[in-house]
């Protein structure tokens, strides 16, 4: 069953985190929380820790002494978390449907046919039924990026952590998998990173905006609507004015 069908995921809380990178404090004491349920889009300039963040989230770097994540129900997010970045990091010996599939096998699933069962379900709801077989030479590079959406949807976990999955890809495919994944993704808790404001107002129910050093996270912002949202909405397109003079302070004080 996926999280759209049940109850939402539950939340993240980020609690008094601290990180240094090369002998640089990234952040200091840093709270921040994720709605469950819902993505929060995060921007901000390059180096300022955005990614580090989602690192520490997925329980790869550790918050500091005193710091902590947790989840709403008060069980670990490591090991609940699946990982979108923006490489597709498909292995090439593989078919589209052996790279869905591929985190059953290397836990050993006894039923793997029932998991390529449901590799095949996916790869048909992200538009690439009849590509199964096809290996990653063979497809284009939103290809490969709606195969990497399907292996993530394929871990079925309550916490998605996107670390600027359709950067690389044409205008016109990153707006078609934007509407996929915001479709596909209803009811998981998301964290997802992007350095594009337009990316972040059609998709996140809340946008917050790193800067400084150390890093600190400014007042959220709520566009209107749900997502996906109409990019060409006045309202959407104020934020996005709003959003460019923000980030553009932020690289300033950088």
């Amino acid at each position: 069953m996926t999280a759209s069908a049940q109850a939402p995921s539950p939340d993240i809380a980020v609690r008094s985190a601290s990180l240094s990178f090369g002998g640089d404090l990234l952040f200091d004491g840093l709270d921040a929380r994720f709605a469950g349920g819902r993505c929060t889009c995060l921007l901000g300039p390059s180096g300022v820790g955005k990614s580090s963040l989602l690192r520490l989230i997925a329980g790869l770097i550790a918050p500091g002494a005193g710091g902590e994540v947790l989840a709403g129900d008060g069980m670990p997010i490591a090991g609940r978390a699946a990982w979108m970045g923006q490489s597709d990091s498909l292995m090439p010996w593989l078919g589209a449907r052996g790279n869905v599939a591929i985190g059953a096998r290397l836990r050993g699933e006894p039923d793997f046919k029932r998991a390529l069962a449901r590799a095949d379900a996916l790869l048909a709801r992200v538009g690439l039924q009849g590509r199964e077989a096809d290996r990653p030479a063979a497809l284009s590079g939103g290809m490969r990026q709606r195969v990497s959406l399907a292996r993530t949807l394929f871990e079925d976990r309550p916490f998605v952590l996107m670390d600027e999955p359709f950067s690389s890809l044409d205008a016109i495919t990153r707006f078609m998998l934007q509407e996929e994944a915001a479709r596909l993704l209803q009811g998981r808790t998301v964290v997802l990173v992007t350095h594009d404001p337009l990316e972040a107002l059609r998709l996140g129910h809340q946008v917050l905006v790193m800067a400084g050093r150390p890093a600190t996270l400014g007042a959220p912002i709520e566009p209107p609507g749900p997502p996906p949202r109409d990019p060409s909405d006045p309202r959407v397109l104020a934020l996005q004015g709003e959003l460019l003079r923000s980030l553009t302070r932020a690289k300033e004080a950088a």
